[in-house]
């Protein structure tokens, strides 16, 4: 115990001049049986001592094979160095090797397809706890689907590394892993053939500020409080380190006495950041998304928003700064950004307001107006008794069909069910009409509309009777002569019954923001 605490004390003392010294080291993200990502220059970073050159080698794993490619970096004054491989198609394995002081040698690299997984519980939930969960766990053998799991760890300063390994997929890999995330992978990976590395970063309750970059915030007007709470955060705990630093210093000679003398030790004092914690502003990138950027990625896929349920259209601004910071500190433009629609929840005492969830799910449906964006609606497949629904498989489905079709180009993909386009009012009737009609419209359980309500000049929506048209909805009710607005689905115990023929169900929407 005693050598442990006195390496304990030698690391804070000369924690600066091991720096200069320093081998090479690595991101956990760049390590064996990594999925790098195809078709574009990947980023390869990591430190050393200042001024080392470092070469690195990527070389097939076939004995004796010329090296594909290689290239140099010089770590800068403070240990960093940074380069980039060049754009490589699918396939693998290779062995990437860091030459300098040291040398690291990575083995079983596979390039292809590369998706960061984040939200909360819905996103975190494991195949072990989804539906059919024996089985899915059973067949899971696929070696070049690659998975990364971030831990949960916040922080109020910047992280550089986590503590994670990639591995391949097995039934012994795939238990704990996110359901949502693999359900996705797999998907991509059976109609793509080419490998799958799957980053999850996820935390059960967190709010969707902890995720957010400083940078998406200062983008959005509509968070200019978010952004003052954060500078004013780092200011205040600049202007508070010489303190610390002072008991910090006293704690190192006292402690180094107490060595000495073999009397009681105490604690280091603790040096926490007011923006640590996981419900703060920032929190979670800078514990779990910042130390994986720049890693080359195609896309992210977002499962959050319980946690942020009494946010209502505010929740479309936050979405909206979680999307452009993370674009930003990648330096990657505009990537593909899918998320989850809430499923229907009976929220009861917990919330109270029963209409909570419908302007939640009105948030995320305008978040697709921000480029190369989309949402998987999920009505028909959640459970009003528990809060993580358990078909998993039909949430990953659902986003890789958006994958598909817009990320990887294939039009003959339905990806999504109707969205509400337009109303006309005829007489004492309104003709809706949507977008994603796919095939055409249907109800899924061949029975009468479900959760359509109608009103007059006074506001006052109720129930109301929807017949399919073509591709457009006729809803009328003999109460309400004079129809003005529409809405559907608007309850946080909806579950309609309205899709495409291809079986993708329709997004509740109001046609009248009252």
């Amino acid at each position: 115990m005693k050598r442990i605490t006195l390496s304990l004390i030698g690391f804070l003392l000369f924690f600066t001049q091991a720096l200069v010294h320093a081998e090479i080291t690595l991101p956990s993200v760049i390590g064996n049986n990594m999925v790098l990502q195809r078709d574009i220059q990947v980023p390869i970073w990591g430190w050393a001592s200042t001024g080392e050159e470092i070469t690195i080698t990527l070389s097939t794993e076939n004995e004796g094979a010329e090296p594909v490619s290689s290239t140099t970096a010089v770590a800068d004054a403070a240990g960093n160095w940074r380069t980039k491989l060049p754009a490589m198609a699918a396939g693998g394995p290779y062995t990437l090797k860091i030459v300098g002081g040291n040398t690291l040698e990575l083995t079983n690299i596979l390039f292809g397809e590369v998706w960061v997984c984040s939200g909360q519980s819905n996103m975190e939930w494991s195949v072990r706890a989804s539906k059919d969960s024996e089985t899915e766990i059973a067949a899971a053998n696929y070696p070049t689907i690659r998975l990364f799991d971030v831990p949960r760890k916040p922080s109020g300063l910047l992280q550089h590394d986590v503590e994670a390994d990639w591995s391949e997929t097995t039934p012994e890999t795939i238990e704990s892993f996110s359901a949502v995330a693999y359900y996705f992978g797999r998907k991509l990976y059976k109609n793509l053939d080419v490998p799958i590395g799957l980053i999850n970063t996820s935390w059960g309750g967190t709010r969707i500020e902890p995720w957010t970059p400083p940078a998406g915030f200062t983008s959005v007007p509509a968070l200019e409080s978010i952004s003052k709470e954060i500078q004013e955060a780092h200011e205040n705990y600049r202007q508070q380190l010489p303190e610390k630093m002072k008991a910090i210093e006293t704690w190192i000679a006292e402690t180094r006495e107490a060595l000495e003398t073999d009397t009681r030790l105490t604690q280091i004092p603790e040096n926490r950041h007011s923006l640590r914690h996981q419900a703060r502003p920032t929190g979670l990138y800078n514990g779990m998304v910042y130390p994986i950027v720049p890693y080359a990625i195609r896309g992210a896929l977002w499962y959050q928003g319980e946690s942020n349920l009494q946010d209502g259209m505010l929740y479309h601004e936050k979405m909206k700064a979680l999307i452009n910071g993370w674009r930003e500190v990648w330096g990657q433009g505009d990537f593909p950004f899918y998320f989850v629609q809430l499923a229907p929840f009976n929220y009861g005492g917990w919330i109270g307001d029963p209409f909570f969830l419908p302007q939640i799910w009105e948030a995320q449906t305008a978040t697709l107006s921000v480029p190369n964006t989309g949402m998987a609606v999920t009505t028909d497949i959640g459970n009003l008794k528990d809060i993580h629904p358990r078909n998993k498989q039909e949430v990953g489905r659902r986003l890789a069909l958006w994958a598909l079709a817009k990320t990887y180009g294939r039009d003959d993909v339905t990806y999504s069910g109707p969205h509400y386009k337009s109303m006309e009012v005829e007489g004492n009737t309104i003709r809706l009409s949507f977008d994603f009609v796919g095939s055409g419209l249907m109800a899924q359980d061949e029975m009468p509309l479900t959760w359509f309500e109608i009103a007059g000049e006074d506001k006052q929506f109720i129930e109301a009777k929807a017949t399919i048209d073509g591709n457009t909805i006729l809803v009328s009710s003999d109460t309400v002569a004079n129809p003005v607005a529409v809405r559907f689905g608007w309850h946080q115990n909806a579950e309609p019954n309205l899709a495409n023929k291809e079986g993708l169900p329709a997004s509740p929407f109001r046609t009248h923001p009252w």
